[in-house]
């Protein structure tokens, strides 16, 4: 035991340092806390400005002239907008973020689609060399070990703080995502973390052939069952769960809110059905053991993967193999497939990336503890009494969730071109490349702009989640119109790819440091429902409900390890895009719905590859000594 504590103390951090922003040293989590600035209310005559300029490239004349109007009503001294303002900045000196429960509530936990698709993001980890169960249940023991391994930083407060340009960012996400869970409500959910509570869950759920078992991962002195133990416990595991004819219990997690609110009060009414339900809510993670899914070509694996991920693939094949209402789901295939999803109420992507980063690599590593030979006790099957209202409420959530399966669209590509390397060799941004390479496809594809959302983060603001980058500027739009003109010098092209550049850059820069207008604009909303003052104009204007449809929902989350996120388009008629740029390569994701007749995913991938080769092609054939 002592050798195996020692090992934890001496585990050199220096392997958790990415080489993606942000940098990792040791320290403390609660004095760390402390230290970090309050998220500012930003000026709402700046905000006012930087709303119009969003507003140009995606709204005619006229509705931007009408909206001028509005804010400048709305901006009239002693008028609306200086009281809500106020009210902001007093909630603001009040609490310890101004934006952060709204928030939660008002994406999270009062969103009423499913979960599934709609909210939780999925993650594609490259494909084992494993095609049997004995592969399956050994990676799962080491994969287990690997987060087990995590905990003990998180749990020690020895989770190295991470800086972003050289500031400190909040770690408060990363004692969310273990041992919590989302809890379905008839108007509004909620989240419960039991790793703060006096005696912390020491188990893991384990569902295999949609059925859930509860696995002890701690030995009575408190240390962590070693790979072997793990390994053996899954065997059992395995081998008490062959059945492939139960009811898939967890099915009824994916429905939408309130269907599964009222479903949920009814199946716990039963005591059995009740204490089930709460082991998996505590339990510190769930891992799935999915069966085999249709087998596809190499070129597709990773597409086949992202909806393995997403959902499950639908109900006769893994969809019934998991809570989708729980914080921390891994994904293990018969057939090497691997992955894990997140609910993401309680956190963001690159939270859930470190640890990805930190499991991945540990589960390279041969074994370096001895197991102790002690018989382990057998793990607890989950039992569920099933009543036929019950049994009507799983055929309903599994109609809906294959409707859902049918609906959604996903491409993942490997753009093998050229990653990172090619927009630095140029000074450039990488991340504000590929979004000028996304308008661009986009701009190709339906000869307009839309309104582009991609996600910045907060953290450098106690208890900060994300605000918007809005890709879609004036000086995309000039760049993207002028790409395929042929009156336009490539020289000149050169010139606007460059400003654009630099705009996003600018914008992104805005944004983490908490001068983004999006969360900003939302605020003055809630705050207006919170005086129970009537709805300002600017909020009922055809401008916003624009600026809020996007058609283009993105996401760079870059990892060390060779993965990409997936998640689905946030409206019906747009784009869920999610990349990982690597040095030499980028990962890919593209979602849409097949009940959309505009939109497509394959087309999308294929433009995206088309924009950034001919972005590439203008840089490189544009001599230097012109510029």
């Amino acid at each position: 035991e002592l050798g195996i504590d020692l090992w934890y103390k001496v585990k050199p951090c220096g392997r958790l340092v990415r080489p993606v922003a942000p940098t990792r040293i040791p320290g403390r989590y609660l004095s760390h806390q402390e230290g970090l600035p309050k998220l500012p209310v930003p000026s709402l005559q700046q905000t006012c400005e930087r709303y119009l300029a969003t507003l140009e490239p995606i709204v005619d004349e006229e509705e931007l002239s009408h909206t001028k109007e509005l804010l400048a009503e709305f901006q009239k001294a002693g008028g609306v907008g200086e009281r809500l303002q106020k009210g902001l900045e007093r909630r603001a000196r009040k609490t310890e973020n101004w934006l952060s429960d709204w928030w939660l509530t008002t994406a999270y936990l009062d969103y009423r689609m499913p979960v599934v698709v709609h909210s939780s993001p999925g993650v594609v980890l490259p494909r084992l060399e494993f095609s049997d169960r004995q592969g399956q249940m050994r990676f799962a023991a080491k994969l287990i070990a690997g987060v087990l391994d995590f905990k003990t930083m998180i749990d020690n407060e020895t989770l190295p703080v991470e800086y972003l340009g050289g500031k400190q960012l909040c770690m408060n996400q990363y004692y969310q995502v273990l041992s919590s869970c989302r809890v379905p409500g008839l108007k509004r959910d909620s989240v419960v973390n039991h790793a703060h509570r006096s005696r912390p869950p020491t188990h893991i759920t384990v569902v295999h052939n949609f059925q859930f078992f509860v696995l002890d991962v701690y030995n009575s002195d408190g240390t962590p069952l070693t790979v072997d133990q793990l390994y053996m416990q899954l065997e059992k595991v395995w081998s008490s769960s062959l059945q492939t004819n139960k009811e898939p219990i967890g099915i009824l997690t994916s429905n939408q809110r309130n269907s599964w609110g009222k479903a949920y009060n009814n199946l716990i009414k039963d005591k059995t059905n009740k204490d089930s339900v709460r082991a998996i809510q505590k339990s510190i993670f769930t891992v799935c053991l999915d069966a085999p899914m249709p087998c596809v070509s190499d070129e597709l694996y990773h597409s086949r993967a992202a909806v393995q991920m997403l959902h499950g693939g639908g109900s006769r094949w893994n969809s019934g193999n998991r809570w989708f209402d729980k914080t921390l789901q891994f994904i293990i295939g018969e057939d090497g497939s691997c992955g894990l999803m997140y609910e993401h109420a309680p956190a963001e992507g690159p939270p859930i990336v470190s640890l990805i980063d930190h499991v991945v690599e540990y589960t390279k590593k041969s074994e370096m503890v001895r197991t102790p030979m002690v018989p382990l006790p057998m793990p607890q099957k989950l039992r569920f009494n099933i009543t036929p209202e019950i049994k009507k409420d799983i055929e309903k959530a599994k109609q809906n969730m294959n409707i859902m399966v049918h609906d959604l669209d996903v491409k993942v590509i490997v753009f093998s071109h050229f990653g990172k390397n090619v927009p630095k060799t140029h000074k450039m941004s990488p991340d504000a490349f590929i979004q000028m390479g996304l308008q661009l496809a986009y701009y190709r594809m339906y000869q307009r702009c839309c309104a582009t959302y991609e996600s910045a983060s907060l953290r450098m603001f106690k208890l900060g989640r994300t605000d918007t980058i809005r890709s879609c500027s004036i000086d995309s739009a000039n760049f993207v119109k002028a790409m395929d003109d042929p009156a336009k010098q490539k020289i000149e092209k050169v010139t606007l790819l460059e400003k654009a550049v630099k705009a996003h850059r600018a914008y992104t820069d805005m944004a983490i440091h908490g001068q983004a207008i999006d969360r900003h604009l939302l605020g003055l909303k809630l705050q207006a429902i919170e005086d129970l003052t009537s709805m300002p104009e600017i909020f009922m204007d055809t401008s916003y409900a624009v600026a809020n449809h996007y058609n283009l929902s993105t996401s760079q989350v870059p990892a060390k390890t060779d993965c990409v996120m997936c998640f689905g388009p946030v409206a019906p008629d747009g784009y869920g895009v999610c990349y990982n740029p690597m040095a030499e390569h980028i990962n890919f994701a593209v979602s849409a719905f097949n009940s959309c007749n505009e939109t497509n995913a394959t087309h999308m991938a294929q433009r995206l590859e088309e924009a950034l080769l001919d972005m590439r092609m203008l840089l490189e054939s544009t001599p230097k000594a012109k510029l």
